[in-house]
């Protein structure tokens, strides 16, 4: 049997970097995001008869086994008491970055302090759009089927976020097939949130170190995973693509940040933002760059729900207003806007 290829819609570096510039806005490659299927989402649930979601069955993305890309028409409208509420979720299973502050304890909405600087700034920053925010650590926490979020933020999460830690601590319990553990439920349930037209933002290390080994969650994230980074350094950011996520923003601005590389290169997405690499001071030891198009935004349609992803915010004062951190304001309104984007309560992805 014929191996099949895991990456059959792009042909490599070479494509991207054949990407013209033009007045600060790079083209994108189009065989790295595919065309637009040029659907709608739909609003009325409908029995599910085929494999596929009617009219996408050419987006069925044969390695991570759903219908991805930008296609709107795979969009499932099952949950019908969607609430103007995300769930922001922050655990950590390794390395933590400083703008989270100390790990949160159990439950949901555990007491925050002024070192929780993402924390309280989404809270904020979605409060003046009136949108709720309810936040935890705890794994037992991650919606499902049926959940009323409209999204679910994952802020700068690490390693394997989703695993319960701590539950086979014994050996002979670590074996033991009787027992009802489920020591991975909570990618059950975020699988399942997906699928019933859940919103999911993924933020800085969300994409860059969290689930490596989750296949599901790698395409969640644009088919790729973060490889490496240089030194946290100001660089030009540039808007690749319109959107409800980018409208505001000039179409460069300068921005500080670790710019991560990506292996593999993200595919069926929308390209929304980029990083000018000849702005940066260094890329990498070891990771080659993307050349003359280096994604930093996208977002995509998967599995029946929306997925927009950043790999910017790591430095704290980013995340606080007033702080004078080089283009703060302009990070602000790109995240702002990407949730409620992810929301649906404005255009995804058009």
């Amino acid at each position: 049997m014929a191996k099949i290829q895991r990456r059959q819609f792009i042909r490599g570096a070479a494509a991207a970097a054949a990407a013209p510039v033009v007045a600060s806005v790079v083209a994108e490659p189009a065989e790295a995001g595919g065309g637009h299927s040029a659907g709608v989402e739909p609003t009325v649930k409908e029995p599910v008869t085929t494999n596929t979601p009617r009219g996408s069955e050419r987006f069925f993305d044969s390695y991570y086994n759903v219908v991805r890309g930008r296609v709107p028409e795979s969009y499932h409208p099952w949950v019908a008491n969607r609430q103007d509420r995300i769930l922001l979720y922050t655990r950590t299973g390794g390395p933590r970055h400083a703008h989270l502050g100390p790990a949160l304890a159990a439950g949901m909405n555990p007491a925050l302090t002024d070192a929780h600087v993402l924390q309280n700034s989404i809270i904020k920053w979605m409060g003046e759009v009136g949108i709720g925010v309810d936040w935890t650590e705890d794994v037992t926490q991650m919606p499902g089927i049926g959940s009323p979020y409209k999204a679910v933020v994952f802020g700068s999460t690490s390693r394997d976020t989703m695993w319960k830690h701590g539950t086979a601590v014994s050996p002979t319990a670590a074996v033991n097939t009787t027992t009802g553990a489920h020591l991975d439920a909570a990618k059950t349930a975020l699988r399942q949130y997906m699928r019933a037209g859940g919103g999911f933002v993924g933020i800085h290390n969300a994409i860059g170190g969290t689930e490596y080994n989750w296949v599901y969650y790698e395409g969640l994230c644009g088919g790729t995973q973060y490889y490496d980074h240089g030194a946290n350094q100001n660089g030009d950011v540039l808007v690749l693509a319109k959107d409800s996520s980018t409208e505001g923003l000039p179409a460069r601005w300068t921005f500080k940040d670790e710019w991560y590389n990506w292996m593999p290169f993200p595919a069926k997405v929308k390209f929304l933002l980029g990083v000018d690499e000849s702005t940066l001071a260094t890329k990498s030891n070891v990771h080659p760059g993307h050349g003359k198009f280096h994604p930093l935004t996208w977002c995509q349609y998967y599995d029946g729900g929306r997925s927009w992803v950043t790999a910017l915010g790591h430095d704290s004062l980013a995340w606080t207003d007033g702080s004078g951190f080089v283009g703060q304001e302009f990070f602000k309104r790109h995240i702002v806007n990407g949730i409620l984007s992810a929301m649906g309560n404005l255009p995804f992805c058009s």
